[in-house]
């Protein structure tokens, strides 16, 4: 565990590492990166080799224990970034602890298996952390899918895959990992998991979890409080649906009370299975020219960056287990201006 801060800046393009020169000029070090987590200007899709290069160019200059979490696609407003969560020597208000499974065979993938997985290597960061269940907003997980190759493999070992759709694939390995974190916070029982498994009806409100080609293991992120004084803050919530300024607004004014100010905005987005919205019929799951997930990222960013007034957010599309169906789980972190300690009183600082 560490304590944290979390800076961000814009890219060029998905081979840009111009943003180490802008996080030494803040003070910090390669050395103090935790993780760097981005948003590419691919697809979002199965490939969408922008998430490959940002990784191959930014994995040799952090450390090896850091991990590299990048989400394809930036439609309509939102701009290509990467956010640095770096390790501090003293608190800040918020902490972190990053982490991988094992590397998954090709048949594992977006299987139960899959799921106790995770949820093993997350109760084990917590644990060894010292973070309890209550104190976490945020699980960011990054995970494998399928591609053609894989699924040929898995069909010649006589071996049954998650799926042979590469595409549907990232599904089944986003809503894994999001069953084996909902597993490992307690939302779910132990118990329930395989059940968990065969309806795909259960959900995480602290699970946000993105696939891609770029890795066969699950590299992980935990977000959370810390009980020491500090000016850094994260508030958790979930959008019921794509269109939910309600929520994102409450959690907005709860900052503007505290005279915060948004730091980053961690949101997933999928359109809503049913086909509805709120009654209304809306047409992103049938369109054939365009994916039902980038249309989510756009809708549900465009909201996020107007209300925030920044597009460097993190909105993720496909939202299995991550939130209610058709929503999607939601952590705003914030800075408020530093509290002399004498100033705390009881007022608390976890939230």
């Amino acid at each position: 565990m560490a304590h944290i801060n979390i800076l961000k800046y814009g890219v060029s393009s998905p081979a840009d590492t111009s943003p180490l020169r802008e996080l030494k000029a803040a003070g910090y070090q390669s050395t103090d990166i935790l993780a760097v987590l981005g948003k590419s200007e691919g697809n979002g899709c199965v490939n969408d080799f922008s998430r490959t290069l940002s990784t191959h160019v930014w994995e040799p200059v952090i450390p090896d224990s850091a991990v590299t979490i990048f989400s394809g696609g930036t439609e309509g407003v939102l701009s290509p970034h990467v956010t640095f969560i770096v390790q501090e020597p003293k608190p800040t208000g918020l902490v972190a602890v990053v982490g991988r499974t094992r590397e998954f065979k090709p048949h594992e993938i977006g299987s139960t298996e899959h799921a106790v997985e995770v949820a093993a290597s997350v109760k084990s960061m917590l644990s060894q952390s010292g973070i309890s269940k209550d104190q976490v907003h945020l699980v960011l997980i990054k995970c494998p899918l399928l591609t053609s190759d894989k699924v040929e493999a898995i069909l010649a070992a006589s071996q049954t895959p998650a799926t042979t759709d590469t595409y549907e694939s990232m599904a089944k390995s986003r809503y894994a990992s999001a069953v084996g974190i909902a597993v490992a916070l307690e939302e779910i029982e132990v118990s329930g998991l395989d059940e968990a498994m065969r309806n795909g009806d259960r959900w995480s409100s602290k699970a946000s979890c993105s696939s891609g080609a770029e890795l066969e293991e699950c590299h992980i992120l935990i977000l959370a409080s810390h009980s020491s004084p500090g000016n850094l803050r994260a508030a958790s919530a979930f959008m019921e649906d794509g269109i939910d300024a309600g929520t994102l607004i409450k959690v907005l004014e709860k900052i503007r009370n505290e005279h915060g100010h948004v730091v980053q905005v961690f949101a997933k987005a999928e359109a809503d299975p049913r086909g509805k919205i709120r009654g209304n019929r809306h047409t992103m799951n049938t369109d054939s020219d365009i994916h039902s997930t980038r249309h989510a990222r756009a809708a549900v960013g465009g909201l996020i960056a107007g209300l925030v007034g920044d597009t460097h957010v993190y909105v993720s599309g496909g939202a299995e287990g991550q939130g209610p169906s058709g929503g999607g789980s939601l952590c705003m972190v914030y800075r408020v201006a530093e509290i002399p300690v004498e100033q705390l009183g009881n007022a608390g600082i976890m939230f």
